[in-house]
């Protein structure tokens, strides 16, 4: 498929989707949504995702009037149907990738933008770089699942903190909360989260698509459901190749060789 407000590129079992619309700060159109969620749901044999923004912004938010849709202040019906038809697909296609998503946050995420970069299960971000719910500045409130990642990645009252009071929360702010895996050199950025996505990549990936699925069983679902989904999952993963080899390098005492299977 060929795309034109994202590039996807592969490198062996990585693959890496770039945000590209330089001139907006990367602002997205239901379109590049509809782009993210084709890439995620044709991701082939990836083992990892890593995503990023060309040039000086991951992503400034979501842009409705990119391809002539009237706005959102002045259609009130627009927003909705943009979510629930573009957006909220992306995200949750994010979200459930049955492979690790690494996001590499170069600029301002704000709106969609944080939603986006939140839902990746790590996220870098340059020390420049900060993460922006300002909705409440004009009478609308965050959505994208900002609501839900916010909440559980830093609970209530920091949560409230950024979409209620808007505020801009820096890199080194956001990892220290823990909504963030880390804050690095701007510099440093693209090669410390290529070298997390390719380890990534050269892992287990059953074993770590299971991890994936049991963490959000853990975030909505009794005790007891997760105890299962972990026997089920640990079932899954103990008859694999790459956990054949797992046990096999432990006992030969050297580094394992897994291959996704």
């Amino acid at each position: 498929m060929s795309y034109e407000t994202i590039i996807v590129e592969k490198d062996g079992p990585l693959t890496t989707i770039t945000l590209n619309r330089p001139d907006r700060l990367n602002a997205m159109p239901p379109q590049m949504a509809d782009e993210i969620g084709a890439a995620f749901y044709d991701l082939g044999d990836a083992r990892a995702v890593l995503i990023t923004g060309s040039g000086k912004g991951f992503c400034s938010g979501a842009d409705l009037a990119a391809r002539g849709e009237r706005s959102a202040l002045d259609n009130k019906g627009g927003s909705h149907r943009a979510l629930q038809n573009h957006y909220n697909p992306a995200i949750n296609l994010v979200l459930r990738a049955s492979v690790p998503v690494v996001c590499a946050v170069n600029g301002p995420a704000a709106g969609i933008g944080c939603s986006l970069a939140l839902a990746g299960d790590f996220v870098l971000a340059g020390k420049s770089a900060y993460f922006l719910q300002a909705f409440v500045n004009i009478g609308l409130v965050p959505d994208g699942g900002s609501t839900w990642l916010l909440a559980r990645s830093i609970g209530r009252a920091r949560a409230n903190r950024m979409m209620m009071l808007g505020e801009r929360i820096g890199a080194e702010q956001a990892e220290d909360w823990g909504l963030i895996y880390k804050a690095v050199e701007d510099e440093a950025l693209m090669d410390e989260a290529r070298a997390l996505a390719r380890k990534l990549a050269d892992g287990p990936t059953l074993a770590l698509g299971t991890m994936k699925r049991n963490i959000a069983t853990a975030l909505d679902c009794s005790l007891n459901e997760v105890l299962l989904a972990e026997a089920e999952g640990q079932q899954r993963a103990g008859a694999s190749a790459d956990a054949t080899e797992g046990g096999m390098a432990f006992l030969e005492k050297r580094k394992p060789e897994f291959k996704g299977l």
